[in-house]
């Protein structure tokens, strides 16, 4: 019984940790997709010289493969925690 009642502690502790991990995610990703905004409107606004313009597209590609992996890893987490299956992911 006393297994029992640790293990369910245990899923509850990981589902809260995977649920704030989740909002946590969801958060970043928008504010990156603010970033990605902005830069559109920095390359629609001003004129730019060509190497202005590279660095912006370049900063645009990075945001947005961040964007992909973040999306990914929420996608992830919120898969977990609707099987029922949430752990707690040790970072070293």
């Amino acid at each position: 019984m006393r297994q029992t009642q640790a293990e369910t502690r245990r899923q509850s502790v990981a589902k809260r940790s995977m649920t704030k991990e989740a909002k946590q995610l969801a958060d970043l990703i928008a504010a990156l997709r603010e970033s990605l905004d902005d830069i559109q409107r920095q390359r629609a606004s001003v004129r730019l010289s060509g190497a202005e313009m590279g660095a912006l597209d370049e900063r645009r590609n990075n945001l947005l493969l961040t964007v992909a992996a973040l999306g990914d890893r929420l996608s992830a987490v919120q898969g977990l925690i609707d099987l029922g299956r949430p752990h707690i992911i040790r970072v070293h």
